[in-house]
């Protein structure tokens, strides 16, 4: 992590901003610059963790830092402590302890353990640009917190990440949403992030999300979710073009010669479009794309050389093809429409699902047309299990649709993520 100091500005920044916000040292906006107000809530961090008090994040502070951006610490049993102690100290609670230590006994503490101490506020940030690395540090948190949340690797990107999921939920009745094939729609990623961490937290405290109860959820259906497809694109749409990149040059030339991909790009590292690379009428696709001058890689609707030719799009069909989904979402932006059909192979039901989940969240129930109705991975799902398939597009407006529209989207996607986990 490098030094952040004032006059500073990027993704990194803002990330800090966020978690000193929602850990009450902040009080001013969240906005990837490191302003005075930001320079004085770090001083005000540091003074009140006994570090160096000069408003620049340096090693000793990104050590203290490290924690809350995980949403926890690692706290070492003393003699004589209790979790009502161990509480009080942390502003946390006896029962965020409990969940978070299961082979624990709050009445019988061993000394020298090392336990799990959840902070009070929520792990995943909805104020900022949702990185790649924010995404690890969420997840880790979340599992800390809710150690029975399954995890797991489902693939690699074409630079080596992780594409992870998450399962929540133990029950027969499987189902799968996934966000961010394309690039530049990494907002869809916080919106199943915060959909993790309430299901979460209300399956281990209790609690009705938009009046569901989650623990009878939690025993009827098993949710899937993979957040991130495409994180090598997202971080480049994000944070640019770093150091190292072994596409650096291609992607400059691909991009018509510019180095900024902050407002155009969609594909991944190798730019192909991630959601035309599925092997659904992929020619078609193909030859749409070659109607309006796409022919080689680029920032958008290049299908690649042929279906499944990148390991992001390799990876969500093995992990399909590998379970018994009921109904399948892939999340995009923007429009607040979803898609739900393809080429007339979906069942009936799948209208009428849609036409629920329309209503529940506002949105426009359509079909694609175009060189857009062609090879995305909700198409290849429908052709392949004729079972029902959306693409929900969130937010409205320009892409990357900006963050401040992130609680206006979950508020209307929370009831049908819901919704669709049941039916």
């Amino acid at each position: 992590m490098r030094t952040l100091r004032e006059g500073l500005s990027g993704s990194d920044v803002m990330e800090v901003q966020s978690v000193l916000k929602r850990a009450g040292f902040l009080d001013g906006p969240v906005d990837g610059v490191f302003g005075p107000g930001t320079r004085e809530s770090v001083t005000r961090f540091q003074q009140r963790f006994g570090l160096a008090s000069d408003g620049v994040i340096g090693p000793a502070t990104w050590r203290v830092l490290e924690r809350f951006l995980l949403g926890y610490d690692l706290y070492t049993i003393q003699p004589g402590d209790t979790f009502y102690g161990i509480a009080q100290k942390y502003g946390t609670s006896v029962q965020a302890l409990t969940t978070a230590n299961p082979e624990s006994s709050p009445e019988n503490l061993t000394p020298g353990r090392r336990i799990v101490v959840p902070y009070s506020f929520d792990v995943v940030p909805t104020d900022t640009a949702f990185t790649y690395e924010v995404l690890m540090r969420s997840i880790q948190g979340l599992k800390a917190r809710y150690p029975f949340l399954e995890v797991t690797n489902s693939g690699n990107s074409a630079l080596g990440k992780t594409l992870y999921t998450l399962r929540l939920g133990r029950g027969p009745n499987q189902v799968f949403y996934n966000a961010a094939h394309h690039a530049l729609e990494w907002i869809t990623t916080p919106v199943l992030m915060k959909f993790a961490e309430d299901v979460l937290r209300a399956y281990a405290y209790g609690g009705s999300p938009a009046g569901y109860d989650v623990n009878a959820l939690w025993q009827q259906s098993s949710i899937y979710l993979m957040p991130m497809v495409n994180p090598d694109g997202v971080n480049l749409v994000i944070d640019g073009l770093q150091r190292g990149n072994p596409y650096a040059a291609d992607l400059v030339r691909w991009n018509g010669g510019s180095a900024d991909f902050s407002t155009d790009w969609e594909a991944n590292i190798r730019g192909v479009d991630l959601n035309h690379n599925y092997d659904a009428a992929w020619e078609l696709g193909r030859e749409a794309a070659e109607a309006l001058g796409i022919t080689g890689p680029g920032p958008t609707r290049y299908p690649g050389p042929y279906p499944l030719s990148e390991p992001e799009s390799r990876a969500v069909v093995r992990f399909t093809q590998a379970h018994n989904f009921r109904l399948v979402i892939a999340y995009h932006s923007q429009g607040r429409v979803i898609y739900w059909n393809f080429m007339n192979m979906a069942p009936q039901e799948a209208r009428v699902i849609g036409e629920q989940m329309a209503r529940i969240s506002g949105y426009a129930l359509e079909e694609a047309s175009g060189v857009t109705s062609y090879s995305g991975y909700k198409d290849w799902f429908t052709q392949e299990y004729r079972r029902p398939g959306y693409t929900v597009e969130v937010g409205q407006g320009t892409n990357p649709i900006p963050i401040s529209q992130f609680d206006a989207i979950y508020e209307e996607n929370l009831p049908m993520l819901l919704y669709t986990s049941t039916v």
